[in-house]
């Protein structure tokens, strides 16, 4: 167990602050290091890995080298600060496996649950038969816990689990008392940060488990908040607020900090929520895509689900491009965001009489009816035009913007401080355009003027009217309506136009992102000293906020991933995904295939995976795509690492001659199936994919497959029905797919999609099937 966590706070507190006041002096050449050592290899001589390890340092300078982090659950080594020369002498010794380079992560950052078909009032279904999640305890690692929050009390829940080892680590601002039977655990890790960045500002964070961010306040009640009435964000979305889990237990692992969030400091928040007894982890940050044995979160979540512990995390905020999907090993399971049938409308009505749609949360006093303002677009307002349009800090001109509705373009700076801007320089309300790259998809922000999003297209039409309109004898105006909570809409879901998209940049066999969830204009819990809109300015409260990512769609996951644990306490962390997955759906409310927010067209599986989670279903799915650790190591083997590699993401020798028998990396038993076909001149290709399924549904039941082939393509399944005949039975299919040469350019490809499904007539048993072919550059 990692020594930061173990001991009392008021040593964690010094030690935080030695590792902050040795890395002020550091030369800018040392970099921290995660280094992993082979576990059974400490010498009887030493009486703890703590001692061998900083052995192991003092041996390489006269200097001393303090350990940041030591970590004993899902792996065993530690991390320090090294120079080049260092690390070079630390990689030779025998007992090293790996040096892992620190990656900083970024934050990917109400009507939900009766959206997903969760309600309190059902006397059958996922909440009731998991008793709410009871006694399934969630560990959210990120930004830390406000726990005053109504979503965290404890009224009505039993006792702690027997089963918890965790703590509630006291700090700045956080007693010991501040946990409960419903938050039963929260920590902090620090020292990968200030390693880094050295000695925290304490005047603006705490050196806690307290939330100074409102990211992970938000996030864990999303998860597992209790049902809090009346809840609403400056009056809009009024209603119930509760979680997807509303009695699980709640830990809080404080990583992220003001400059972000630190591998070290990630890595063991996973070594201790294994070893405190969580059975979830939900993270809601992420990074550069990286193979997974330089991966300090794969690492982690791969030690994690070894050790029967589900782990969700957000797929990211890179959308609508391709190849955008982050936190992509198949061990961890993957969610993108999708719109719910909740939205706020801000409409801006042009002088025209054009009325365009908009979108916004603001809850501050409207701009008077029936009066239209002068309308300016900031960067054609003089100055830079650049840093105008987009209403950065100090670039606009009081003269040519006060008391007008200001144009500004979306980027670089975030959407409530271009707000914020526009304010000081006298303007009275603001119009938020999206860019090409941001397209249709709008979201709802707090902010401190009167402000609205408006779609990419729509901003150059407002941009066309002020442009045409300055050359005729009637100046351009505008003035905003705001119309506040707007519910039952279609279409819904839609895929949120910034949820990341595949296809997975590590491996391609693996269909990335796996499901989508609510993730745009949630409702969650929020804390106090943190204004809704996040800008410091902000002086307003609120116990909720709105917010959107697909930070806020992973918490739903985690909180699913709770209940059917519960329902289901014998199901793995991959059968659960798989229930996830198989019944996914991909059809609105409309009954059409979901769009694609940020284009208006059909979305694909490159943007919702297996499709939109559907809990009740998921809770009885019939049969489920089981995955063990071994077969995440023949997968891995099958992915061309090496023996070293798999075991530093593994901990285990791996022996990759028996993974020669799973045939290649696609054969992992995953829920979705994904070929990759490199055309050099073939006319004709195929390959093929083993599965097993598992029947937990009725003992007796007969499957038939339905084959829907992608595109042109020719797809078959052996044998084509499962006769079953008790709960647990494994049964095994063979679907071969083949496929014609198309034409492409060098370096082009095309995606075709298609789908497996089994069925009982009482189960639907669905699995995406994807053919990419790739054209070669040469």
């Amino acid at each position: 167990m990692s020594l930061s966590i173990s001991i009392p706070s008021i040593f964690l507190s010094f030690f935080c602050f030695f590792l902050a006041s040795a890395s002020a002096s550091a030369s800018s050449d040392f970099k921290t290091f995660i280094v992993q050592v082979q576990p059974d290899s400490k010498p009887s001589v030493f009486p703890t890995h703590r001692h061998w390890y900083e052995s192991s340092l003092s041996s390489l300078t006269s200097e001393p080298t303090p350990l940041i982090h030591t970590y004993n659950t899902v792996f065993h080594g530690f991390s320090a600060k090294l120079s080049p020369s260092q690390a070079q002498k630390l990689q030779s010794l025998p007992h090293v496996l790996a040096l892992i380079p620190e990656q900083v992560r970024r934050l990917h950052t109400t009507r939900s649950p009766q959206f997903l078909g969760l309600r309190s009032t059902d006397t059958a279904g996922l909440l009731k038969e998991s008793d709410f999640g009871s006694d399934l305890v969630i560990g959210v690692i990120d930004t830390g816990v406000w726990p005053e929050r109504q979503s965290f009390n404890d009224r009505d829940l039993g006792p702690i689990p027997s089963k918890w080892k965790g703590q509630c680590v006291a700090g700045e601002r956080f007693p010991a008392s501040s946990c409960n039977r419903k938050l039963i655990g929260a920590r902090y890790f620090c020292g990968g940060y200030e390693s880094t960045n050295g000695k925290m500002n304490q005047t603006t964070e705490f050196r806690s488990p307290r939330d100074t961010d409102g990211h992970g306040t938000h996030t864990a009640s999303i998860a597992a908040g209790r049902y809090v009435y009346p809840a609403s964000t400056l009056g809009y979305a009024k209603g119930v607020a509760a979680g997807m889990a509303p009695k699980a237990r709640l830990a809080a692992y404080k990583v992220c900090w003001n400059a972000g969030c630190y591998d070290s400091d990630i890595l063991a928040a996973f070594d201790t929520a294994v070893a405190d007894g969580c059975d979830v982890v939900s993270l809601s940050v992420g990074g550069v895509v990286v193979p997974y044995y330089l991966d300090a979160i794969a690492i982690g979540a791969f030690g994690a689900s070894d050790a029967g512990v589900f782990v969700s995390a957000s797929a990211g905020n890179g959308g609508p491009g391709g190849l955008t999907v982050t936190n992509v090993a198949p061990w961890v399971t993957t969610v993108g965001a999708g719109t719910i049938d909740r939205d706020f409308p801000a409409d801006v009505k042009l002088g025209n009489g054009r009325i365009i749609p908009g979108m916004s949360v603001y809850g501050g006093p409207g701009l008077p009816p029936g009066r239209m303002y002068p309308l300016v677009y900031a960067g054609s307002e003089g100055g830079d035009g650049y840093s105008s349009s987009l209403c950065l800090e100090g670039s606009l001109d009081q003269s040519l913007v006060k008391n007008k509705i200001v144009v500004c373009d979306r980027g670089i700076n975030s959407r409530a401080a271009k707000g914020e801007v526009v304010k000081k320089a006298g303007g009275v309300g603001m119009i938020l355009a999206n860019g090409v790259f941001d397209g249709e998809g709008l979201v709802a922000d707090c902010h401190v003027l009167p402000a609205t999003a408006v779609a990419a297209s729509t901003g150059d039409e407002i941009r066309k009217y002020i442009t045409a309109a300055s050359k005729s004898q009637s100046p351009p105006t505008a003035t905003i309506l705001f119309k506040g909570t707007r519910v039952r809409v279609k279409p819904a879901p839609v895929v949120a136009s910034f949820s990341a998209r595949g296809p997975n940049p590590e491996a391609p066999e693996i269909l990335k992102p796996d499901v989508i969830a609510p993730g745009l204009n949630i409702l969650a819990a929020w804390p106090d000293k943190v204004g809704p809109s996040g800008i410091p300015s902000d002086k307003r409260t609120t116990e909720f906020n709105i917010l959107s990512g697909t930070s806020m769609a992973c918490p739903h996951v985690s909180g699913l991933a709770a209940l059917l644990k519960a329902a289901h306490p014998q199901w793995s962390p991959a059968a659960i995904r798989s229930a996830l997955m198989t019944t996914a759906y991909t059809v609105d409310n409309r009954g059409e295939t979901m769009l694609d927010e940020s284009s208006g067209n059909t979305s694909t599986v490159m943007d919702f995976g297996a499709g939109h989670v559907h809990p009740q279903k998921a809770m009885d799915p019939g049969l489920v795509y089981d995955i063990s650790s071994s077969d995440y190591v023949d997968f891995l083997c099958n992915s061309n690492y090496t023996i070293k590699n798999v075991q530093v993401v593994t901990r285990k020798v791996a022996n990759c001659n028996g993974a020669k028998r799973a045939g290649h990396s696609g054969n992992l038993n995953y829920p979705s199936l994904s070929a990759v076909f490199q055309q050099y001149g073939k006319r004709k290709m195929s390959t093929h994919f083993i599965r097993t399924v598992t029947n937990v549904g009725d003992p007796k039941s007969v499957y038939q497959v339905t084959v829907r082939p992608p595109g042109g393509m020719s797809v078959t399944v052996q044998p084509d029905k499962l006769a079953f005949r008790r709960v647990g039975q494994k049964l095994s299919f063979l679907v071969r797919v083949q496929a014609r040469e198309v034409k492409l350019s060098p370096g082009s490809s095309s995606m075709q999609s298609g789908s497996i499904m089994w069925s009982d007539g009482k189960h639907t048993v669905t699995s995406p099937l994807v053919v990419t072919m790739q054209q070669p550059l040469v």
